[in-house]
């Protein structure tokens, strides 16, 4: 942020927010009260993200810090923008996105605490700090979980690589008949839980910790052997075979374990492929792919020649795209998400 003054940082804040008004009153009308407000990489300020998150207004740089001077001019404009906001400030533009700075005491108390929010009438926990790096609930992935929402009804639902299980508890709420939330970290299935908590779904949501790979191949009746090459791999919840009527797949860009690798860029087909074996017959699979250097119809191309192969052809292509408080410069957005029949 060498070259951003006071001033610039200043109408770019105005003009974002000013974007954003039509977005934002809709979202209101929706029960939301979570959206971005600062997309810095298309707005003027690479590497600087603002979110609201109900009453918290959390604050984010990923290439640099923000300078005191800037954070100053920041907190000034959305205390008189958006008023009664609790601003936490989180500098990740150390290694892996940590974050690095630390808060006074108040700021500290704030950051530590659970907030909960509303997204489609749904609500959800989010805290600025706590033991991961992530917010507890991705904001560009609200255009998705409300599209689960519009299919689950009645629905037999697959969340793979689950993290906190927004998808799963949004679909739980819209009626969906079973839902099943699945990832390997216990941290992240526990706010699931509290997340299933405050909602009270009309149905029993679980939530399953295990490796997506060992679940989904057993799932799909593939069958996931305890010892491979010689080697014993680390103990798994035993699973019976059974399909779903709506499969979501939000795996991260790159992952190894004894099981399997994900790898966003270099085979995605690798996750795509069990979890398309453990979709009904004429169900829907929602794949997600959130590596920006990723170009979306060569993508496509590539689960469409991987379904093929698996004797499980693409019947229709839906594209879901971010609402537009993630705006891009041109159709290569970052995260993509489609919809496909199958």
């Amino acid at each position: 942020m060498p070259d951003t003054t006071a001033e610039s940082l200043l109408q770019a804040l105005t003009h974002a927010l000013h974007a954003r008004s039509a977005l934002i009153a809709q979202l209101h009308a929706e029960q939301t009260n979570a959206y971005r407000l600062f997309h810095g990489s298309v707005e003027g300020v690479a590497g600087l993200c603002v979110d609201r998150y109900g009453e918290l207004l959390l604050v984010q740089s990923f290439h640099r810090p923000l300078p005191a001077a800037l954070l100053d001019t920041l907190r000034a404009f959305y205390a008189q923008a958006l008023p009664g906001l609790q601003l936490v400030y989180n500098d990740r533009s150390q290694a892996h996105s940590r974050i690095r700075n630390t808060l006074d005491a108040a700021e500290q108390i704030a950051a530590a605490q659970s907030h909960e929010i509303s997204e489609g009438g749904v609500k959800y926990l989010i805290q600025a700090r706590h033991g991961g790096q992530d917010p507890w609930l991705f904001l560009d992935l609200r255009a998705a979980r409300r599209r689960v929402m519009q299919e689950a009804a009645g629905k037999r639902l697959l969340n793979l690589f689950a993290y906190t299980c927004g998808v799963g508890v949004a679909a739980a709420c819209a009626g969906a008949a079973q839902v099943l939330n699945i990832d390997f970290a216990e941290a992240s299935l526990a706010v699931g839980k509290q997340n299933a908590q405050l909602n009270r779904p009309p149905i029993g949501v679980r939530f399953l910790k295990s490796d997506a790979f060992a679940a989904m191949r057993q799932l799909s009746g593939i069958g996931q052997p305890q010892i491979v090459r010689g080697k014993r791999l680390p103990p798994f919840p035993k699973l019976d075979k059974q399909s779903f009527d709506l499969v979501f797949l939000d795996p991260p860009r790159y992952a190894k374990s004894p099981f399997g690798v994900v790898d966003l860029i270099n085979d995605y087909p690798a996750v795509f492929k069990p979890a398309l074996l453990c979709t009904a017959e004429g169900g829907s699979l929602i794949c997600n792919n959130n590596v920006a250097d990723v170009r979306r119809d060569a993508w496509l191309a590539q689960l469409e020649r991987s379904a093929l192969k698996a004797g499980r052809p693409i019947r229709e292509i839906e594209w879901i795209q971010p609402d537009s408080d993630f705006p891009c410069r041109d159709e290569h957005v970052p995260l993509k998400t489609v919809l496909l029949r199958v």
